[in-house]
């Protein structure tokens, strides 16, 4: 009620989400029957939360006239960030959103994902030593790093690091993104992308694929393919942009950043 540009934002993006999910999005998302607000943690409905979340925020810190000069996404993030930087129009990027969400709900479960305070190099030897089943996800921080494979591989990596001492945590995710097991809904993906528009930036956007700004390849069907299970280079992109940087603002559910 305070803010009617987000709520009407969100119903706006809900209602080109749902006639590609079995459950209205905006139902999941404010569930409060303990019997079914696990729905939102599975990927389908997180992805499709989370991209919600994002635009009404964005349009919302627009309306008051806060406007970014470059964006960054996290993973499902960096689709809205395109969205932002005019890579696609708003019924483009809830098209991708869903096929990317539905494809990877319907994968076998049997992923996890753990965060490891480790840098990329020392983890190399664990990785291979599982002849790289489990694979680097995200490079959050110089020392944390997110790893993704079969649950019961990324469990053992994980307790091999806490046993050292070092931090992990698991990660609440319904499968391993970023990794192999992404394999199978690359090629039926980038399929059903490939009818979309795609623009170059208004505005700089760095890439999760390499952590520098994006070129043209973010206006290609290959490059949204790769997104899914390619690792995503954020802090590689915080580390360019921070130089001529002087305010990060995050736009999400938790105060991940601060």
């Amino acid at each position: 009620d305070h803010f009617p540009v987000f709520t009407e934002t969100f119903d706006e993006v809900c209602a080109l989400l749902d006639p590609h999910l079995q459950h209205p999005l905006r139902q999941v998302v404010f569930e409060t029957d303990p019997k079914r607000t696990g729905l939102l943690d599975h990927t389908t409905y997180a992805q499709a939360g989370l991209f919600a979340l994002h635009i009404a925020l964005a349009r919302l810190l627009d309306t008051l006239g806060v406007r970014p000069d470059a964006v960054i996404g996290h993973s499902i993030g960096e689709i809205a960030a395109a969205h932002i930087a005019g890579v696609f129009n708003l019924p483009d990027a809830c098209h991708l959103v869903a096929t990317r969400a539905t494809l990877m709900g319907r994968l076998p479960d049997g992923g996890g994902m753990a965060t490891i305070t480790a840098t990329p190099d020392e983890l190399t030897e664990d990785l291979a030593a599982h002849d790289n089943q489990v694979n680097i996800a995200a490079l959050n921080t110089p020392t944390n790093t997110v790893i993704s494979g079969p649950l019961e591989l990324v469990t053992d990596i994980s307790a091999t690091w806490a046993a050292k001492g070092r931090k992990t945590r698991t990660l609440t995710v319904s499968h391993a993104f970023h990794s192999p097991l992404m394999d199978p809904i690359l090629e039926p993906f980038t399929q059903a992308v490939s009818g979309l528009t795609y623009h170059s930036p208004t505005i700089p956007i760095l890439s999760n694929l390499t952590g520098q700004p994006a070129d043209n390849h973010i206006t290609t069907p290959d490059y949204w393919a790769q997104h899914i299970r390619q690792p995503v280079h954020f802090h590689p992109a915080i580390t360019h942009i921070a130089p001529k940087t002087s305010i990060f603002l995050e736009l999400g559910p938790d105060p991940t950043l601060a």
